[in-house]
């Protein structure tokens, strides 16, 4: 493998981002597949929306171009990460295909689910809300709710997470250089991090009284402060690292 690899990298002309060597050079029939799927669920946001024949259905529309805004920029997030993850390394094996298979899955299964979320938080601020129509959600549903959500955010890092383990097992065949073992390694914390975030909002809605179960949506305001404390340590650990390198 390890031979075969550096013949690629050799032929596709990888190059480097901060120090990491990024091996995936042609876009190879995995990632045009989920880039495939990445589209789909873009589209699925839309999808359900239909052209307004009147001036009141466009108002409607335009109140969940926000909602529509923030799913977008979500899964711009997680395409993101996955566009990384194959540059970096370049795997193409039977593990790397299934995790990324389980994270597609993931990905399309939660579209509506976040879509409904974030237009159900987002009506207040937009008045979408309209006097005399039935609530979206009983009061009762709510903690559910955030079950549900949470269950995603847990499961799709937890599943990029995966791919750096993997990939931190494949390190000799891969060859890693210290700093690009210390980044791997530093990935997979990072994701376990957010994940841990999920599961605290999911924590929350399944033990707090029914008056304070928004304190589960909240929570998610921790992935700010959180993700850039351990992005501060991690960032002067590696500094000193690529100090220490000749």
């Amino acid at each position: 493998m390890t031979g075969a690899l550096r013949e690629r990298v050799a032929a596709t002309g990888a190059g480097r981002r901060d120090g990491f060597r990024w091996r995936g050079g042609e876009i190879t029939r995995v990632e045009g597949f989920s880039d495939a799927v990445f589209a789909f669920a873009i589209t699925l946001l839309v999808v359900s929306l239909e052209v307004p024949r009147t001036f009141h259905e466009l108002a409607g529309v335009m109140r969940g171009f926000l909602a529509f805004a923030v799913c977008f920029t979500l899964l711009v997030v997680i395409w993101r990460e996955h566009y990384v993850f194959f540059r970096r390394y370049g795997l193409q094996d039977t593990m790397t295909i299934w995790l990324n298979a389980a994270l597609l899955f993931v990905t399309l299964f939660y579209v509506y689910p976040l879509k409904f979320v974030f237009n159900l938080v987002l009506s207040g601020l937009t008045g979408a809300a309209e006097a005399g129509r039935p609530p979206v959600i009983e009061p009762g549903q709510v903690p559910t709710l955030f079950v549900i959500y949470g269950a995603g955010v847990v499961a799709l890092y937890v599943l990029l997470a995966l791919l750096y383990v993997h990939a931190y097992r494949e390190r000799a065949e891969l060859e890693l250089t210290p700093v690009e073992t210390f980044d791997t390694r530093a990935s997979i914390v990072g994701h376990l991090l957010a994940a841990g975030i999920g599961l605290v909002s999911i924590v929350l809605a399944v033990t707090l009284p029914q008056r304070m179960v928004g304190l589960a949506g909240f929570a998610y305001f921790l992935f700010g402060p959180v993700m850039a404390i351990y992005g501060t340590v991690a960032g002067s650990r590696r500094r000193r690292l690529l100090a220490a390198q000749p």
